[in-house]
């Protein structure tokens, strides 16, 4: 009888054995391999995100492509040169969608957004901004009083635009550029002020965390309109480069 009830035990702890790696399978499986197979049974991973290192590289690589020189003088620079302020004539992404620019930002860099239903859904009536330039967390409502705590930033700014060979673009260029979602970004109003026309020599944001960023999106910008920057600005670029 005792050499039955030993057995009997055996058995019990082999099969308690058997349930508990089974279950430690299955939890592995869901969190390390639950992608779905691919053609011929195999595994297919997600692609990796590009490491800001890599995107460092790239915006060096593109940095070497812009051409170097002094800036024209400023004179002749007129903000209406750059079409309507947020005309929604333009051919970039978000242009003829019927919402004019700036709620367009708006609602790509805010969120939890109340939006006006009366305006087509348009208008960002009020939102939260996690500032990039600051690294501060802002309540935006719509009104004449507090419109002005978050202001969209055009990251190259239009009068740096112009000195730096936006003269020499055709009417819708020039409107392109000023409504391009590559060169825009909702920030801190009186961050926005502060930095006024200044290029990346002059100014660069306050959260250093968001330079690279910064950076990497002026030299898109001045890339695409065939914008040029001076020594200086080339220098204050790689040197943040360097350090992404």
């Amino acid at each position: 009888m005792a050499a039955a009830n030993s057995a009997g035990r055996r058995r019990w702890l082999w099969l308690l054995a058997y349930v508990l790696a089974f279950v430690a399978f299955v939890v592995l499986q869901q969190t390390y391999g639950g992608d779905e197979a691919g053609p011929g049974g195999s595994t297919s991973a997600p692609a990796p995100a590009p490491s800001s290192a890599a995107a460092a590289a790239e915006a060096v690589e593109l940095l070497k492509s812009l051409a170097v020189r002094e800036p024209d003088p400023s004179g002749g620079y007129d903000r209406a040169l750059f079409g309507p302020a947020w005309t929604d004539d333009v051919t970039v992404a978000g242009g003829r969608n019927g919402c004019d620019t700036r709620n367009d930002v708006l609602k790509r860099d805010l969120v939890n957004i109340k939006l006006a239903p009366v305006t087509k859904e348009c208008t960002v009536e009020a939102g939260t901004l996690y500032d990039p330039y600051t690294g501060r967390e802002i309540y935006f409502r719509r009104g004449v009083d507090t419109s002005s705590a978050v202001q969209i930033d055009h990251v190259v700014a239009l009068s740096d635009a112009w000195q730096k060979g936006a003269r020499l673009l055709d009417a819708q260029a020039r409107k392109n550029l000023a409504n391009d979602p590559r060169n825009l970004q909702a920030v801190d109003g009186p961050t926005n002020q502060g930095k006024g026309d200044k290029d990346a020599a002059q100014w660069l944001p306050p959260n250093s965390e968001y330079r690279c960023t910064y950076v990497s999106r002026q030299i898109e910008v001045k890339a695409e309109y065939g914008l040029w920057i001076t020594p200086d600005e080339r220098d204050a670029m790689a040197g943040v480069l360097a350090t992404c």
